[in-house]
This record gives structure tokens, sequence and C-alpha cells, in this order.
């Protein structure tokens, strides 16, 4: 496996008040939603406005120590952080599994921004960052295929490997799971990626809901990529699509994704998560009530 990178980059606003709260075993977890807008040029030529919403936890003493700078609503916070992949036993059986920002640094920015109320009652900032970067590994051969409208999109499923040492002094390892998705002509330059292709994927953070067959309402936090390099296996790999003859990259502008006609993946549209007394243990099950301004 590669060696992995793991990176996320938001500035944003508070969607509403942070939250401190306790786990049953006493780590205390510091609970945010960032907000923002990702502006975006379709291929259309026309601008397009995207509300982003992530929830951001801080862990113990850290947590603790963030929660007596007394933020609020509204407030312009930088996050530095990583993508951080966690699976549990439903209560109705079964594993449920999301992908949550893990902030290691979150400052307040020395200004008031300007905010854009929502039909949630929160707010976002009308502008914003929303940056990822990772190096991982392709988890399985990837699918090409087509939107309605005719737009290539391919989904990458990526292990992001994570090592550390302990109090101990043991080194200890984890693997993060991200799905990523690619449009037009992205998706096809990397179209023969196989699984256990090392890859850089440069994006943006969304968030999908969705309900299931059996009318459970779902969702899923993943990475909208705007640059994709295929990495070498190393000297000697034989894999084509690792060692690339040129550069299979694409800018943020043209890699935007379509137009109102074929916008999103089929089963879901972006919206976004909340923060709202959930234990850390559990899964996040609710988003923000769909809101009427939202551009697709």
């Amino acid at each position: 496996m590669a060696r992995g990178m793991n990176h996320v980059y938001l500035i944003g606003a508070l969607a509403r008040d942070p939250e401190l709260r306790y786990t049953p075993n006493g780590t205390a977890v510091f609970e945010a939603t960032v907000a923002g807008e990702d502006h975006i040029v379709g291929n259309d030529g026309r601008e397009r406005k995207l509300p982003w919403y992530h929830r951001v936890s801080i862990l113990g003493k850290p947590a603790e120590w963030q929660a007596e700078r007394n933020l609020k609503g509204g407030d312009a916070v930088m996050v530095e952080g990583s993508l951080e992949y966690s699976q549990w036993e439903a209560p109705e059986g079964g594993k449920r599994s999301m992908v949550r920002v893990r902030s290691l640094r979150m400052e307040q920015l020395g200004y008031a921004p300007e905010l854009v109320q929502d039909a949630g009652g929160g707010v976002r900032m009308g502008s914003g960052m929303n940056e990822v970067i990772l190096i991982g590994n392709v988890v399985r051969d990837p699918e090409l295929r087509y939107t309605p409208a005719g737009d290539a999109v391919l989904g990458l499923g990526l292990a992001v490997n994570e090592t550390w040492n302990d109090r101990q002094g043991q080194k200890q390892e984890k693997t993060h799971w991200i799905d990523v998705t690619l449009w037009r002509e992205l998706a096809e330059s990397m179209k023969e990626l196989r699984k256990g292709d090392p890859v850089l994927v440069q994006g943006r953070l969304v968030n999908e809901a969705w309900t299931d067959r059996d009318g459970n309402k779902r969702n899923s936090t993943k990475v909208e990529a705007t640059r994709v390099e295929a990495l070498s296996r190393g000297a000697g790999a034989g894999n084509p699509a690792a060692t690339p003859a040129g550069p299979r990259t694409q800018t943020a502008s043209s890699a935007a994704r379509p137009q109102q006609s074929g916008y999103a993946p089929s089963r879901a549209a972006n919206t976004g998560n909340r923060s709202g007394g959930l234990d850390i243990d559990q899964g996040l099950d609710d988003f923000p009530p769909e809101e009427e301004d939202l551009p697709f």
C-alpha cells in the first residue's frame, strides 16, 4: 500500500453554536458544523454556488481547550484536519459506516464573514475553502459510467493508510476507506486505473443523502476530485495505469459537475450534515432540512 496522505482544509462559518459533550467512557468531544459555498463554473460557463456543511470533531483535552474559546454560530473559522473512517454495528442489525473530519486545528478568523441564512435555521459563509488531498490505493477496478445527460462519471474506492505510535511506543495502523468521484474528462482519462494502483487525489468534500429500499434515510461523505495523479508502483511493476506516459490531471474549472439536467449522481443530491447531540460512537443520522435554495 502507498504511504498515505490525508489532509482536509476548510474555511467557513460555524452553522450553529458548537457543542462539548462526553462519551460514556468520559472522552470529551467538541463538535461543530462548518459551512460555506463552493463557486463552481459548469460546462455551460455559468457559475454555481454549491453549499456545503461538514461536521468537524475534536477529541480529548483539545476538545475542552477548544470549548473554552466560546465560539458561536456565525463565527468564521479555519479547520485543518483529516478524513476519518469509522464502522459500527447498527441497532437494527448490520454494519454502518461513516467518514467525518477529525480536526487537528481550528482557528477563528479575524473578520466577520458574509453569511447566508439557510432553510434549517443555520448559516453558512458565502464563500470559503473546501479542499482535500489524499494519497491511497484503489480498492477495486473502477467502472466508467455515463449520466443520462452524457457526462462521464467514475467512482474510485480509496484505501488511505495511517500509522502512528501509541503512548507505549507501539506502532499502530488504520485504513480509512474513502469514496472518490471523478467527472467528465477526468473520469475518462483515469478509466484504466486498476485495483491496487496508488493515486494522489485533490478535490472537494461533499455529502450525499438518499433513501434506501427500506425507506431509511442514508448519507455518506465523499471526495469529488478536481485532480488525480496516478503514481508509480515502483520500478519493474509493469502497470501502465500506475506509470502513465503523461500527466493525467484536471483543473477545477474543467472538472466541475454537469449542469442541471445531469448535475449529480443519480441516487443522491448534495446536502449537508449537522452536529446535534449524537454520541461519537453512533452514526451520523441527521442532515439539515432540505434547502429550497440548493441549485440542484
